[in-house]
């Protein structure tokens, strides 16, 4: 794992293709994760602090696991390997109020960092988060009817909507009902599962 993740951290193939300007892989995890949450791509403050999650969405995800049942946000990110489809920040819309969607030759880039880290690791839990990460793995579908459900066994998917600001999906009630639902799955599984903490000495 170690071999393969400064590997990753090195990757600037899609520099060399010309897709992004600057390489800066972004994700974070120790082995013996239970956890495994997939996003979509890094946004400009993971940029800088190479860290997934570390925004403001990431601050609402982290309510969200609170609310789930982890103890705080640093078990949280104990307990969780998070990765993206794309692993490098895709750029700003031309507008500027938004970022850009990861293109395909990038997502189909970094596929086989995922891959790896997913064959290596073998999480009991994988999280889905946003529309793209969860049609990578159930196909196409609307959100309304994969969140709030759990779909496998080895691991057990459990798809999440994107915690940025900038969605509509949770401003309707029966959709916050649905997430509700969903950390409740995640609540479960987590107290079902007997595992050592990775972050524990």
């Amino acid at each position: 794992m170690a071999a393969h993740q400064a590997s990753c951290r090195d990757c600037h193939v899609c520099v060399d293709a010309g897709i992004i300007p600057e390489a800066n892989p972004t994700f974070q995890g120790e082995w013996g994760a239970p956890f495994f949450l997939v996003g979509q791509a890094p946004g400009p403050v993971e940029r800088e602090s190479r860290r997934p999650f570390s925004g403001r969405a990431g601050k609402e995800l982290d309510r969200w696991m609170i609310r789930a049942g982890f103890r705080d946000a640093l078990e949280f990110r104990r307990l969780t390997y998070v990765a993206s489809l794309m692993r490098c920040f895709p750029g700003r819309n031309q507008a500027g109020n938004g970022d850009l969607k990861p293109p395909q030759a990038a997502i189909d880039n970094c596929a086989h960092w995922l891959d790896a880290e997913l064959g290596l690791m073998r999480p009991r839990v994988l999280l889905l988060v946003g529309q793209m990460a969860i049609a990578r793995f159930l196909g196409a579908g609307r959100l309304q009817d994969r969140v709030g459900r759990r779909f496998g066994d080895a691991p057990v998917v459990i798809p999440l909507p994107h915690p940025s600001g900038q969605s509509r999906w949770l401003n309707d009630d029966e959709n916050r009902r649905r997430l509700g639902s969903a950390l409740d799955l995640i609540g479960e599984q987590k107290s079902m599962l007997a595992w050592p903490d990775p972050g524990a000495s």
